[in-house]
Parts: structure tokens; C-alpha cells; sequence
């Protein structure tokens, strides 16, 4: 199958020319980017020149990138508010997109003007995209693979969301109180030239941001909502730290079971085997960034207080692999029915 990037020199574009340059059932047909347009992708991003040959960068234009012929497939690793101006041609074309930003990640234009204060440039469309987080999307929505355009989950909904849903679900935590704090890499913000995000300003410091109403609480509301059939409502900070890459969350709530129920609900939802990118470390111990970055795992581990009756639970992840590209490609292998291990490992 022939795949294309859009929006391939951000961080996670770059992550996805990697993956996709290696992925044994797909060829790397095109990459768009309005900044290197008509530059060979092996003298921008020499790191991959052997898997590329000389494919060239095209403009980002989206009725030209929707009229071509040879791509089957697009990943739009754009912007929001930009994603949905190259999907609605796309998808008029007939395209399968996976969309990387926060386009389609809401179940509403309210919610999406509420968080991002401007208003969706695809309404339609987002009604019909379904959210794919692939470890829950059959259980949760298994007509979802009937669409032509998905969102991608974001980078902390995702190390949120793969702890929390079985335990919702099972009844083993209160939807009431739920706390969470997460640590980014520099890298969540993109590549932005703001002096704030330089890696210069961040180093030697830890800062919190977004509170008390970051964007990304939306999402997560949202979805963990889904899961427990009410409204859930949660206290997320996240913080920036100076390192690349990695999140690690850390997640307090009330427990309403022990931890041997919390144990037996995670293995029945992410069996060792079938759910190859979800790894569950014994209690007492802590999952570390050092062994998730450049991988598309997700570790995770959880202690009862019995002092407080709380439940303190940490995951890990790679917020450009698994909280973007790489789980953007493991959708692509979902989506056609391959191992989903494909082009991962």
C-alpha cells in the first residue's frame, strides 16, 4: 500500500517518515511540507536517506495532495485547526487519513471551540471520525474500521486512558477524585521557535502548564465518560521537564476494590500476547521513561495506600511514538487487518 505524510518535518512527521520508511507492507510514496518543498527528504532528514531513495518533498496543497493518484492512504501530522482543510478533500477523493492532530479528536464543535477557541473548519467530518486508541477501539466501537478518516489519540490522553479504562469499566476505581499529573518532554510543544520552549529555557527546570483547563482535558473527560457511561471529571496537570521525549503520569484515585481486582482487570483487558505494546510491571515497582522512548510501549504499575484508601497508578510513555507516531501506524495495521507489531519493533 502507498502511503503519505503530511505535515512530515514536525516531530512527529519526522517519527512517522522513519516508521513507515521501514514498515514492510507499505512504501513511503510522498511527504509534504510547505517548509521544504522540492528539497530530497534523504538532505533534510539524512537519518533515514537509506529507506527513502530520492523522494522529493511536495507543497501542501490540498486540493493538488487530494487529486493524486498513487497514494492510498495520508497521516496528517499538522496543526490543529489546520488538519481539517486537507481532510475534507481528501476524504471527497476517496483517501483513508489518519489524522495525527486534534481535528477530530471531540465528539463536538462546542467542545472543540471550548478548548481550542476557534471554531472547527470540518463539522461534519467530525461526527463520522471515530477515536481509535487501538487497545480499546474494538472493544469500544468495533464498526470503527467502516470510516475513512480517524483520530489519532493525543500523548497524555493516551497514558490516561490505557490505565484507567478497564478499571472504569470493572468497577474497581470511583469516577470522583481523580488526579493526575503528567511530565512531557520538551518535545509535546513541537517544534516551536518560541524562546519559552527552547531546550536552552527548559534545562535545569520543571514547570507546570495549561492548568487548571488544558486542552487535552477535553479529551480525556470525554473518552473516560464514554467508558463509564457518566460524566467523569478529573484534576490534570501536566508539566514540562528537560528531557527530549517520554511522559510519565501518575494518576491518584479512589479505590473502591483492592489491588489484586486492579491487577486482574488490567490482565483481562490487555492479555500478554495480544496486546503486545501494553506492559504491566508488578506493584511496588515504577515504570521508568528511559525504557519507553523511541519504543511504542505504554509501562504502567499501581500501589494501594492504605492510609489514604487511594489508588496511585504510573504509566510511561513516548509522547512522539506511542502518543503520536507510532500509535498512528499501529491504527494503519488495525485498520488492514495486519499484525499489529508491524513496522514497530
Amino acid at each position: 500500500m502507498k502511503v503519505g505524510i503530511i505535515g512530515a518535518t514536525g516531530y512527529s512527521g519526522e517519527w512517522l517518515v522513519r516508521l513507515l520508511a521501514r514498515h514492510p507492507r507499505v512504501t513511503l510514496s510522498l511527504v509534504a511540507s510547505r517548509s521544504q518543498a522540492g528539497k530530497r527528504l534523504a538532505d533534510v532528514m539524512p537519518v533515514v536517506a537509506s529507506g527513502v531513495g530520492d523522494l522529493t518533498f511536495v507543497a501542501s496543497e490540498p486540493d493538488e495532495l487530494a487529486a493524486n493518484k498513487d497514494v492510498d492512504l495520508f497521516f496528517l501530522a499538522l496543526p490543529h485547526g489546520v488538519a481539517s482543510e486537507f481532510a475534507v478533500p481528501l476524504i471527497e477523493a476517496g483517501k483513508q487519513v489518519i489524522d495525527l492532530s486534534a481535528d477530530f479528536r471531540l465528539g463536538s464543535t462546542a467542545l472543540y471551540q471550548e478548548y481550542y477557541g476557534v471554531e472547527h473548519g470540518a463539522p461534519a467530518l467530525l461526527e463520522s471520525a471515530p477515536y481509535v486508541l487501538p487497545e480499546i477501539a474494538d472493544l469500544e466501537n468495533p464498526d470503527w474500521r467502516k470510516s475513512k478518516l480517524i483520530a489519532c489519540p493525543g500523548c497524555y490522553p493516551t497514558s490516561v486512558q490505557l490505565p484507567l479504562y478497564p478499571l472504569l469499566k470493572g468497577g474497581v476505581i470511583s469516577d470522583k477524585g481523580i488526579i493526575i499529573n503528567s511530565l512531557s518532554g520538551v518535545s509535546g510543544a513541537g517544534r516551536k521557535s518560541t524562546e519559552y520552549f527552547s531546550f536552552s529555557e527548559r534545562v535545569s527546570s520543571v514547570v507546570a502548564y495549561g492548568s487548571p483547563k488544558h486542552r487535552h482535558v477535553s479529551e480525556i473527560e470525554e473518552q473516560l465518560g464514554c467508558f463509564n457511561g457518566s460524566p467523569v471529571i478529573v484534576q490534570f496537570t501536566p508539566h514540562l521537564i528537560p528531557v527530549h521525549a517520554g511522559i510519565a503520569t501518575t494518576i491518584v484515585v479512589p479505590a473502591i476494590k483492592g489491588i489484586s481486582e486492579l491487577y486482574a482487570a488490567w490482565e483481562a483487558a490487555y492479555p500478554e500476547g495480544k496486546t503486545p505494546f501494553v506492559r504491566i510491571l508488578p506493584t511496588g515497582t515504577f515504570p521508568e521513561t528511559k525504557y519507553v522512548v523511541s519504543t511504542n510501549q505504554c509501562m504502567m504499575s499501581a500501589v494501594k495506600d492504605e492510609r489514604t484508601g487511594n489508588f496511585v497508578i504510573t504509566s510511561v510513555i513516548d509522547n512522539l511514538i506511542k502518543g503520536a507516531s507510532g500509535q498512528a501506524v499501529q491504527i494503519m495495521n488495525h485498520w488492514m487487518g495486519w499484525d499489529s507489531k508491524e513496522g514497530l519493533l
